[in-house]
């Protein structure tokens, strides 16, 4: 996917993708916090000099259709896009394009001699798959590459959404259901998070920030 790309600079990689929900239900209010929230995230990440030059974001999004509306890219390189819902919720095949662009993204990063944090996966959602999707796969992928360490996988639960359904994707850790409309807040606990992760040594025993100011339960 990333053939013939060159990279900006040699710094240790962290690639984050975020998986979106933009289908029907997440009109209103809840897209208009989330686009809210991504504005602001991106505005930390580029305040902070080191997560600037290590971090990539990708921006998946799922409705009736699945798209990657942010190719890999470091934060100073793009401007947050504003997400649009649009109808129904193809949320497994949301998760697998994100899953195959992290793989392909850390495939370049071997190519071309750039070494590179565990990524991190973000799924947000206030729903719960279309009937066609298949879940139990999914489960089984994510829960797999989740233990064999390719990377870290977090769900953010929109109000509506189906906790059963999330927990069963993945376990551990386990879904958070997001208080309110919070999303400000989750990618402020977010950005917090990437700083941590990015300058840290190989081996480190990592403490990331708690949650408690945006989530309804504690981990």
């Amino acid at each position: 996917m990333f053939e013939g790309q060159s990279p900006d600079n040699y710094e240790q990689k962290c690639h984050c993708v975020l998986i979106l929900d933009v289908s029907g239900s997440m009109a209103g209010e809840p897209i208009n916090q989330l686009n809210k929230g991504l504005q602001e995230f991106h505005s930390e990440v580029i305040a902070d000099f080191v997560a600037s030059q290590r971090l990539e974001v990708s921006i998946v999004t799922f409705g009736s259709s699945v798209a990657c509306i942010q190719e890999p890219s470091l934060v100073n390189n793009f401007q947050m896009p504003k997400l649009v819902c649009n109808g129904s919720t193809k949320l497994v095949d949301g998760v697998r394009l994100g899953i195959n662009i992290d793989e392909d993204r850390k495939k370049w990063y071997k190519e071309t001699g750039q070494n590179y944090f565990r990524s991190m996966i973000v799924l947000i959602t206030d729903g719960e798959p279309d009937g066609d999707q298949d879940l139990n796969a999914l489960s089984s992928e994510v829960s797999n590459k989740v233990a064999s360490k390719n990377f870290m996988f977090y769900t953010l639960g929109v109000k509506g959404y189906n906790h059963q359904k999330l927990n069963q994707i993945c376990a551990t850790p386990p879904p958070l259901p997001l208080d309110g409309y919070k999303f400000s807040e989750f990618f402020r606990w977010l950005s917090n998070s990437i700083g941590i992760i990015t300058k840290s040594t190989e081996g480190e025993v990592l403490m990331l920030p708690p949650v408690s100011d945006w989530t309804q339960i504690q981990m």
